[in-house]
């Protein structure tokens, strides 16, 4: 694509100057002794314009400026841009600076403007919130720089299509991982749980010495050997923990500039990094019409980055889930018994039992958890008072709707399958507690 753009333009403030000079040129038809002030100050400006363009275009490379961008950009998250301009003219100037942020964030009136002292420098900020991942490309950094005068501006171009990508919110990543999750906080809700029973698992039957747990002795053993047995256990440790994120058209219901499915995959890196930390195994995998994105739960030092590269590799679309293939997949290849982090939605009980079967099947294999979403539209309409006979029936619907979800809670419930009834903003706080309620009861 050619680009055409001009080197400078003439300031506002010159026409502004011409714009008096005519009136009084104007009144000087009726009052002739202004007409020679008209014709002075009309020398004056053209000969300030000549000035201010030999200052202002005298010499190369007066600007000097630099986009600094992160190495990636944080969905969901504001992310500060910085613009380092430096001034190299003998006097101080005045910055008008247009950046062409990329065609995602819709910024057409964006400007900052500033001035520099001679050969000083100045570093600007502005942050972008970017509301799905992808590659966001900037266009030209522009810098116009005039002088005191004001007549004429210079045009500066840097850093021509510069290209960030954007990946899941890592930002609440770090939030989470600033948190001691074995201790109590308020400010994100977790809470500490107490752990019950051994959750432990049985690796051998040693005999009886002096400071064994009783209620561990095997006296089966004990009976055939005719001397006290005891059942040794060792901790549970690295057990697979897998996100099961549906990218059908039920997740692209929109949340505050974000889709249900860019909540499920933030919230799926910050419980994969817990899940390690917790020294258990953390894989993940999509589903839609096929099962992709399939990272094998495992507990290696380079885990995250492979989570963090699928989760960004995540492509939507507006199918139906299949259900069945995700079953297949994961009876497959998940042979072990893991814990699964189903995130989906389900806005009624027809819903739900179209997918059943298979999630009734899928759990006699693994601890299942359906994670799924209320509508919070509808919540708004329930507490808002009916007026009119409209408002009653809206609010019927919406009850019915609201009423559904807990219905589907409580049909998982009577299969043995854990669910998570979240608002998108509350999702990745729940699931951590749900975790850590897992562990702690040692249900796995």
């Amino acid at each position: 694509m050619i680009k055409f753009f001009r080197p400078f333009y003439i300031q506002p403030t010159f026409f502004y100057a011409c714009s008096g000079i005519v009136v009084l040129f104007g009144v000087s038809y009726f009052v002739p002794f202004l007409f020679g002030v008209a014709q002075l100050l009309l020398l004056i400006l053209l000969v300030c314009l000549l000035l201010d363009f030999l200052f202002v275009f005298l010499g190369s490379k007066r600007i000097v400026g630099e986009r600094i961008v992160p190495e990636k950009f944080s969905n969901g998250d504001e992310n500060t841009v910085q613009i380092a301009i430096e001034n190299n003219y003998f006097f101080k100037v005045y910055c008008e600076v247009i950046d062409e942020t990329p065609f995602q964030f819709q910024l057409r009136d964006f400007k900052l403007n500033t001035s520099i002292p001679p050969n000083k420098k100045v570093t600007l900020e502005y942050t972008l919130k970017p509301l799905e991942r992808g590659e966001y490309h900037f266009g030209d950094l522009n810098i116009y720089a005039s002088s005191k005068l004001g007549l004429v501006a210079k045009r500066f171009t840097f850093d021509s299509d510069t290209m960030v990508k954007t990946y899941p919110s890592f930002k609440q990543l770090k939030r989470f991982e600033m948190l001691n999750i074995n201790k109590n906080s308020l400010e994100f809700g977790l809470r500490k749980m107490r752990r019950i029973g051994h959750s432990m698992e049985f690796e051998q039957i040693k005999e009886y010495v002096l400071g064994d747990d009783l209620r561990t002795i095997n006296w089966k053993a004990t009976a055939k050997t005719n001397s006290l047995m005891v059942n040794l256990f060792q901790d549970e440790k690295s057990q697979p923990v897998y996100n099961l994120i549906d990218k059908g058209r039920s997740m692209q219901m929109p949340f505050e500039g974000l889709s249900l499915l860019d909540y499920a995959i933030n919230s799926a890196l910050v419980i994969s990094s817990v899940v390690l930390r917790k020294h258990d195994k953390a894989g993940m995998l999509s589903f839609s019409k096929k099962v992709e994105n399939k990272v094998v739960a495992e507990r290696r030092s380079s885990q995250m980055q492979l989570i963090l590269e699928a989760l960004y590799n995540v492509k939507t679309n507006f199918f139906e889930s299949d259900f069945s293939k995700l079953y297949g997949s994961i009876k497959q290849n998940i042979t072990h018994r893991s814990l699964l982090f189903l995130y989906t939605n389900f806005e009624t009980m027809d819903g739900l039992n179209r997918q059943l079967p298979y999630l009734k099947a899928i759990s006699k294999n693994h601890l299942l958890v359906v994670i799924f979403f209320r509508n919070t539209e509808i919540k708004k309409i329930i507490e808002t008072e009916a007026a009119t006979i409209q408002q009653v029936y809206d609010k019927v619907i919406a009850e019915k709707f609201a009423f559904e979800k807990r219905l589907i809670v409580n049909e998982l419930k009577k299969y043995g399958i854990h669910s998570i009834l979240t608002t998108p903003e509350q999702l990745t706080v729940d699931t951590i507690n749900k975790y850590l309620e897992i562990k702690a009861r040692g249900l796995l």
